[in-house]
């Protein structure tokens, strides 16, 4: 039997979220998950000079039902799994990082998007919330 990715002991990035959970506005967990970093899943089939620049990533776009799109980000590789197990490959990104160069288009960020923790971002809350 499987247990959840984070029974035992939860990442800080999950304790952020599961504050965030209860408090949207809890700023230490705001700042404690924008220096966190997360898995960004790099498809299988993407070339594999792709994405190689260190300053540029490849986001992966899923599309959900009724057209919004949204990045999948996640905490460990547990979580990853348990949303993409078709997924075996990562790049490791700090989110804030992340947050300061995320596109003006209307594009959401999921951050473990399966657990119970899981945390949606418009693209406007990506840049305020996270960014620093």
């Amino acid at each position: 039997m499987e247990t959840p990715a984070h029974a035992d002991s939860p990442t800080p990035a999950q304790q952020a979220l599961d504050a965030l959970t209860v408090n949207a506005e809890d700023q230490a967990a705001l700042e404690t998950l924008a220096h966190s970093d997360v898995l960004v899943p790099v498809p299988d089939d993407a070339l594999d000079g792709e994405g190689a620049d260190a300053t540029t990533v490849a986001l992966p776009v899923l599309e959900q039902p009724g057209g919004d799109a949204v990045v999948p980000v996640f905490t460990t590789e547990g979580e990853m799994t348990d949303l993409l197990p078709f997924v075996s490959r990562y790049r490791l990104i700090p989110l804030g990082a992340l947050a300061a160069q995320w596109p003006d288009e209307n594009l959401s960020l999921a951050i473990d998007g399966s657990s119970s923790h899981a945390l949606t971002l418009t693209s406007q809350g990506v840049r305020t919330l996270l960014a620093r």
